[in-house]
């Protein structure tokens, strides 16, 4: 399988792909636990149908020494007990900011609240912008096709 554009290779896509991996890497500053980043990424991978991104940060994610309980657990998260509070809450927000299409009020102010309770301003912040952000690579590399399985930790940095 390849994908139907390369967009590594595409001087237009490349350029695009500059600037959104620049506003990825001002999040990695940020005091949002490294772990529940990798989540959240995750999560909405997973919401979104996005092989390759799923692929990339469940590896990731592991190479950073999550367990693969909780890995394998991400897609069930309300049943699973390997997950804190704030994990939770940040999980609810990427679900419901993920799947705004899905619900006529977007975010509730319930799932925003409980955010709020376990991250601080800037926290949140980097929470809305990463999920912002991980949405927009899941749709560029669902419309493309991105073939998943390869990726290897730290391949793009």
């Amino acid at each position: 399988m390849e994908a139907r554009l390369n967009l590594f290779a595409n001087p237009v896509a490349g350029k695009f792909l500059r600037h959104i991996n620049t506003a990825g890497q001002a999040l990695s500053g940020t005091t949002l636990p490294h772990a529940t980043q990798e989540l959240v990424k995750l999560r909405a991978s997973q919401i979104n149908g996005c092989g390759f991104c799923t692929d990339m940060h469940s590896k990731d994610a592991a190479h950073a020494g999550e367990t693969s309980v909780r890995l394998n657990l991400v897609a069930a998260w309300r049943e699973a007990k390997v997950f804190t509070d704030a994990e939770r809450a940040a999980l609810e927000l990427t679900e419901q900011g993920t799947r705004i299409a899905d619900a006529a009020g977007g975010v509730t102010d319930e799932a925003w609240a409980n955010a709020a309770k376990h991250y601080d301003e800037d926290q949140l912040a980097a929470l809305v912008s990463l999920i912002a952000l991980i949405n927009a690579y899941n749709r560029l590399n669902v419309l493309v096709q991105q073939p998943a399985g390869d990726y290897q930790p730290g391949q793009f940095g």
